[in-house]
């Protein structure tokens, strides 16, 4: 089994950053592509950011680019979303979540949320205006 653990949101004022951070423990095996979900209130579920198992690859939502930035540590299952210039519509709950490893990492799969077959229990971030 495979544990995903976020930590680091908490409250701030617009404008202001945050770094999330996630790790995926356990029985991992292999370096997975992770993603980064999140779920404002009274709302869906969206993917927020992806990147790929090597670090290579990076895609995000197009409401996020410019603003937020996934990265990993080399070769383990640790990633990060750092958030800049937070809006209070950036207010939710963000999962962070591992994509299944047998699948291919499209743009397409990527934004799926059954494609991901790990969950952390998400960690809330709260914009104030």
């Amino acid at each position: 089994q495979v544990q995903v653990v976020e930590s680091g949101g908490g409250l701030v004022q617009a404008g202001e950053s945050l770094r999330l951070s996630c790790s995926a423990s356990g029985r991992t095996g292999t370096t997975y592509a992770m993603g980064w979900f999140r779920q404002a209130p009274g709302k869906e579920r969206n993917f927020a950011a992806v990147i790929s198992w090597n670090g290579r690859e990076t895609y995000y939502a197009d409401s996020m680019e410019g603003r937020f930035t996934i990265s990993r540590e080399n070769g383990k299952n640790t990633v990060y979303l750092q958030m800049n210039a937070l809006k209070p519509e950036d207010t939710a709950v963000y999962y962070c979540a591992v994509f299944g490893p047998t699948l291919p990492l499209t743009t397409s799969t990527m934004t799926q949320q059954h494609n991901y077959v790990y969950w952390g229990q998400g960690t809330q971030v709260t914009v104030s205006s």
